[in-house]
């Protein structure tokens, strides 16, 4: 009797991993996370091709520092599901340089147009995909008011500006 107590707990910790198995998500979340992550990268390569034309003009250079941390953010969490992260291969990439127009009021029109669509992005298409997933949906939707809320206006005063 007095072996029966320690063996069922060596038995009981034997069904316990010894490290905590990272979650997962569904394919649907995962590649909502891959679509996010893609348009916080080619955002963040489209301002820095901006800057590099413009030099270091509002509201490119603030968002651009935004759009990082939107990066990170994803990265993160996709760190926590086990999710290999690509690097930011947009960044520099001639496709995106060539995009830069020739003037700073169209380029605030495009940024005006692209967080247009970041934000119907995440409204559309990524959160229903992340149902399920509050800590994503928690991400996604700080993103997508960020587009919205700070973002689109920037660029709309900018493209008033110029």
């Amino acid at each position: 009797m007095k072996w029966t107590f320690p063996i069922l707990i060596a038995g009981v910790m034997a069904l316990v991993p010894a490290v905590a198995p990272a979650a997962t998500v569904d394919n649907q979340a995962e590649q909502a996370l891959m679509r996010a992550l893609a348009d916080e990268y080619n955002a963040e390569a489209f301002y820095a091709a901006v800057i590099e034309t413009f030099g270091p003009v509002r509201p490119f250079s603030n968002i651009i520092e935004a759009e990082r941390m939107h990066a990170s953010a994803l990265v993160d969490l996709m760190r926590g599901y086990g999710i290999d992260v690509p690097p930011n291969d947009k960044l520099g990439a001639q496709a995106v340089v060539a995009e830069v127009p020739a003037t700073l009021k169209e380029a605030c029109l495009m940024g005006v147009e692209a967080e247009i669509l970041n934000r119907d992005l995440y409204t559309k298409d990524l959160m229903p995909a992340a149902a399920g997933y509050p800590d994503i949906l928690r991400v996604f939707g700080g993103l997508q008011a960020a587009s919205e809320n700070n973002h689109l206006p920037a660029f709309q005063r900018c493209a008033q500006m110029n």
